[in-house]
């Protein structure tokens, strides 16, 4: 008991550590300058799009996935489990991704000053569950494409996936809907100035850079 419970911390802090390496700082200092001056102030792939332009939001894109995936390849290798009935969930693998999308938002090395962890994620889910990540990606991608809202299709995507983390379907422990109640309220807290935007009506639509 005292190992899987070390373990599991030790998942959850490799993780962190994986997910503070944000892409979208690196490549802003790359190019001179720090994203989380400029557009949304955030540190992650919306606003380097924005700000950078699409060559750059390519490697962010590409580097905030990669971390996401080892990180949660580091908690699967650590071995903890929990069952449930037929159900069996990864604990390792459930606190590496949470700790790689706090880190995403939270940057141990760069000021804790981040990102919204929206696409770190839906790769840590897709590492979880394909299903509910193509699910949860459906509906944010149907959102975007009808409102041009970034920050609404992120919200919709995190509520819907709470709500599927409880469908009996999914054969989950109840460890996972903690989870999930646990990162989407991360994501909504990081998004809490996109919903006074939305509720005002100020929020940037989606537009795409010729950079």
């Amino acid at each position: 008991m005292v190992a899987d419970a070390l373990a599991t911390l030790a998942a959850l802090v490799l993780g962190y550590l994986l997910g503070s390496l944000n892409t979208g700082v690196i490549v802003g200092r790359i190019h001179g300058t720090d994203i989380r001056n400029h557009g949304s102030r955030s540190a992650g792939l919306t606003n380097t799009l924005r700000v950078l332009g699409k060559p750059a939001a390519a490697i962010v894109l590409a580097g905030d996935a990669l971390k996401g995936i080892v990180a949660c390849l580091v908690g699967l290798r650590l071995g903890v489990q929990v069952g449930s009935g037929v159900a069996v969930d990864s604990v390792g693998l459930l606190a590496a991704g949470a700790g790689a999308i706090i880190g995403h938002n939270w940057l141990v090395y760069f000021g804790f000053k981040g990102g919204k962890g929206a696409l770190t994620a839906i790769v840590v889910l897709f590492m979880i569950d394909w299903v509910l990540a193509l699910l949860c990606l459906g509906f944010f991608v149907t959102v975007v494409a009808s409102t041009r809202y970034v920050s609404l299709g992120t919200l919709g995507a995190a509520l819907l996936f709470v709500a599927l983390s409880f469908v009996p379907a999914f054969d989950k422990t109840f460890c996972f809907p903690v989870f999930a109640c646990l990162m989407a309220a991360t994501i909504v807290f990081r998004h809490r100035a996109n919903i006074q935007r939305l509720l005002a009506g100020t929020e940037n639509k989606l537009t795409f850079s010729s950079g």
